[in-house]
């Protein structure tokens, strides 16, 4: 079963990416559909049925050298389960959403063949990722890691007629490597340290307490391999995960199609990075300046990201940001140590986001197009389905519940879960991370809602005639989000004793490490003031109301503030001018060199060189061996004399010895 759950959808992308010429289109795209609905639903029996600890099942060796030796194999336990059935299940539904969202796409002329290349890089999307998850050691880890890079490069650069398509595609497969580099240096420093890249050993929690106490020498400096080592390898998880610094290629991503923009945000790439680190929880526990690290970039992400949302005009950029932020509180959480709570954001977060992302989809595709919310209202009549799917989505990633319960929808829960936890955490950065999420949990609520109000209320804005011809979409997009509208509900309510409550380990296992000398996280974070537990709701409902203020009684607000508020304003909208930093600091200086070795080392000084040698030099040379050359015999026969006489000569004085 588990291995016809990992390889399905790479059966389903080779047939349809290689075969669609024989079986036909439509054929090709029902087999990699299909595919990843029987891995969904063998996801979930395993989820389901999982009872006690994991298991491996070895494939074959996959290198021997040396002292390095790894295996390909299939490792199950609670956490990959959890992640078998986010990636599944969203994949599943993604595939079949498609069908309708990419039927007669605009980005493609009259005959062109494009549907079967787009199921293919879904299905290598998600066989990549499952590799990531299932990974019994850190080099199959990798391998996973850069598939998923690949096809991620692959999807969002899938208009690639479009040039801003191909920059985006390109920036975010640079801007990961910048992470991946980190994350291999720590994948060779862990196997230099301990000899091994196992998860068998390296997350033995014996191994690591170890670890701790070793230090290796760099230059002047004597420093602890430990956090070193896991310094690097979260270097890896703020790559892939858009976490601040390397989250600039997370907005461009949008230049993908939609449903390649709910795969990446809900199950695939971005949750990569959060699932690392909770799967390196032993190295974590032992850490000391890293796991603090990890809360300082989540907390700040998570603030960041939501005051860019606040003005972001195109839907899908608003989600975008959104997601960023939301990773943030998911990294929260894992660096106080409340590994399940990050992992049950995660799995709510997967059902909500992925239906946010169709549903703005659904929108887009009901008026042609246009993706600017600024050109939108009205719309809640015309795509009724729609808007109630918005709605829900809404209401979970804004946390709307009972306070002081656990009755509400999917965001309420786990959002809360993690702000609990870093109030719990008892720390100087874990109050500085609790201020910062409640303060971005109103900020969510603001844009959230204003994405709704924009949308679905006021007068109709923009192309009239776009307005007039809206309509609902097909049933094939509309049953996606109405299973992802379940979990959006319910995912919260069902499973958060067994993620957060008092018995997490059990439901986790051996999956997850707490060390009981240092982490209390989660047991604190339950008897935490119950202004704590309700300051996330009274965040959501301030952030619900100033939505409410500014563009359903005074819709004139806004544009007021944006003059009177200009510089911030401008900063926001800008994304606190990242990109042009680092247009500044890396991009420049590097065209600068690339043009410098081209036209000054490769131009002027090789073939500078090689042309000044061949033009001027051989030249001269032949003409003053050519005047040497006088042509007569006797001269000739005279040369030869004098050289044999030289011989002679030598050989007279020398006796011919050296």
């Amino acid at each position: 079963m588990e291995m016809i759950l990992l390889f399905a959808p790479l059966v389903g992308s080779i047939i349809c990416g290689f075969g669609h010429r024989i079986i036909g289109e439509k054929m090709a795209m029902f087999v990699s559909t299909g595919a990843l609905f029987l891995s969904a639903i063998l996801s979930w029996i395993i989820f389901t049925k999982f009872q006690g600890e994991g298991y491996t099942i070895s494939l074959f060796r996959f290198i021997e050298s040396g002292s390095l030796s790894a295996d390909w194999s299939i490792r199950v336990d609670r956490l990959t389960a959890i992640m078998l059935v986010v990636i599944n299940t969203v994949s599943a539904l993604v595939h079949l959403y498609s069908w309708g969202y990419m039927d007669k796409d605009p980005q493609w002329k009259e005959g062109e063949s494009y549907k079967p290349r787009f199921f293919a890089y879904l299905s290598f999307f998600t066989f990549a990722m499952l590799m990531l998850v299932t990974s019994d050691n850190l080099l199959q880890m990798f391998f996973g890691w850069e598939g998923v890079g690949v096809a991620s490069y692959l999807l969002i650069g899938f208009y690639y007629r479009k040039p801003t398509a191909g920059a985006a595609a390109m920036k975010a497969f640079i801007v990961n490597r910048v992470g991946d580099f980190g994350f291999a240096l720590g994948i060779f420093g862990l196997f230099y340290m301990t000899g091994s890249i196992n998860f068998s050993e390296v997350l033995d929690p014996h191994n690591a307490k170890e670890l701790s106490k070793t230090t290796f020498q760099f230059l002047s400096w004597q420093l602890n391999a430990l956090e070193v080592i896991t310094m690097l390898l979260f270097i890896g998880a703020m790559g892939k995960s858009a976490q601040l610094m390397l989250h600039t290629w997370l907005p461009d991503a949008m230049e993908g199609p939609t449903p390649v923009s709910a795969l990446i945000h809900a199950a695939t790439m971005v949750t990569a990075g959060v699932f690392m680190v909770c799967r390196l929880s032993p190295l974590m526990e032992y850490a000391t300046f890293t796991p603090n690290f990890i809360v300082i970039i989540g907390a700040t992400t998570a603030f960041f990201a939501a005051t860019v949302g606040l003005v972001q005009n195109d839907i899908k950029r608003v989600i975008a940001y959104s997601t960023c932020s939301q990773l943030g509180y998911m990294f929260v959480a894992a660096g106080v140590g409340a590994y399940g709570a990050a992992m049950f954001h995660l799995f709510t977060h997967a059902f909500f986001k992925a239906m946010l992302f169709l549903g703005a989809g659904s929108v887009i595709h009901a008026m042609h197009h246009e993706q600017d919310m600024r050109n939108y209202g009205a719309l809640r009549k015309k795509i009724p389905y729609t808007f109630a799917a918005m709605m829900i989505g809404t209401l979970a990633i804004t946390g709307v519940g009972i306070p002081l319960t656990h009755l509400g929808f999917a965001g309420f829960l786990s959002k809360d879960a993690i702000i609990e936890s870093a109030y719990g955490a008892g720390t100087g950065v874990g109050q500085y991370a609790f201020i910062m999420l409640v303060i971005a949990a109103a900020m969510t609520s603001f844009y959230s809602w204003r994405l709704i109000f924009l949308t679905f209320y006021g007068k109709a804005r923009g192309n009239a005639h776009t307005h007039d011809h809206a309509h609902e979409s097909p049933l094939v997009m509309i049953v996606p989000l109405i299973v992802l509208a379940f979990g959006a509900i319910f995912a919260g309510m069902i499973w958060y004793e067994d993620f957060f409550g008092n018995h997490w380990e059990e439901f986790f296992g051996s999956s997850l490490y707490a060390n009981h000398d240092t982490n209390h996280v989660v047991h604190d974070a339950h008897y935490v003031a119950n202004w704590v537990k309700a300051s996330p709701f009274a965040a959501m409902l301030f952030g619900f109301l100033m939505a409410m203020w500014f563009y359903i009684w005074s819709p004139e607000n806004p544009a007021k503030l944006a003059k009177q508020q200009n510089s911030i304003y401008k900063f926001f909208l800008n994304k606190w001018y990242f990109d042009e930093l680092y247009e500044i600091i890396f991009v420049r200086p590097t065209k600068w060199l690339g043009d410098f070795l081209w036209k000054k080392g490769d131009g002027s000084f090789i073939d500078g060189g090689i042309n000044g040698i061949a033009l001027g030099i051989i030249p001269l040379l032949t003409r003053k061996y050519q005047a040497m050359q006088s042509g007569y015999l006797f001269h000739y026969a005279f040369t030869m004399v004098i050289g044999v006489a030289v011989i002679v000569t030598w050989f007279a004085l020398t006796g011919g010895s050296n």
